[in-house]
């Protein structure tokens, strides 16, 4: 390894197959599971329920609750696969995060303005907000609604490369057998600490898109 951060290189060649980790998890679905009810089904049943009636609470409006969990699912399996060996992370870069959360944004920002652009001055402007606050407000939630697909899709990028990085760093010091011992307790506490990182973020990222479409 020539380099710390060429453990995210999605190039690592001519026919460099790393981005195919994205999607590879629907090759090695079984048939049964997408036509019988399995163990898989009931545990995912288990997951999703809560996070439907949270998106209930959130979003007033029906019709985004199939998309919504389709990013949490999609995101919280790349996080987790990410996590295995040799297999690429591809939600530790930007340009993962960014395609999801910039289109989400856009599409948003384009039918609130478009069709309830008074409910959007509204929300430039905060209720009980003084007269002469009222301009800075409507900079300062300008800037705030500009910064939200920058903000989720830095939030996941950069919350997956410091766990890894981290075990990288620590992949490299085992000098010894004691050390060797040691740097193997710490990685399992740290592979627990990811693996909740992972759900986590994945979470955070369909709950704050949400309340986002909540706001039109």
């Amino acid at each position: 390894m020539t380099n710390l951060f060429s453990v995210f290189d999605p190039c690592t060649g001519n026919f460099s197959l790393n981005w195919l980790s994205t999607l590879i998890f629907l090759f090695i679905i079984p048939y049964k599971f997408w036509v019988l009810p399995s163990k898989g089904m009931l545990i995912l049943n288990l997951i999703m329920s809560p996070l439907k009636k949270e998106i209930n609470m959130i979003m007033p409006y029906k019709g985004i609750m199939l998309m919504m969990l389709s990013l949490f699912l999609l995101i919280l399996i790349n996080n987790i696969m990410g996590l295995i060996p040799y297999v690429f992370t591809s939600s530790s870069h930007l340009i993962f995060s960014l395609t999801m959360a910039l289109p989400l944004w856009m599409t948003l920002m384009i039918y609130g303005w478009v069709n309830k652009y008074n409910s959007m001055f509204t929300h430039l402007v905060p209720s009980g907000t003084p007269m002469t606050l009222t301009p800075f407000m409507v900079l300062i939630e300008t800037v705030s609604n500009f910064i939200r697909p920058g903000s989720l899709s830095v939030r996941l990028t950069a919350n997956m490369i410091a766990g890894h990085l981290l075990m990288s760093l620590l992949g490299g010091s085992a000098m010894s057998l004691v050390m060797m011992i040691s740097t193997m307790i710490i990685f399992m506490i740290l592979m627990i600490f990811e693996i909740a990182v992972a759900m986590i973020q994945a979470y955070v990222f369909m709950t704050l898109s949400t309340l986002y479409s909540s706001e039109i």
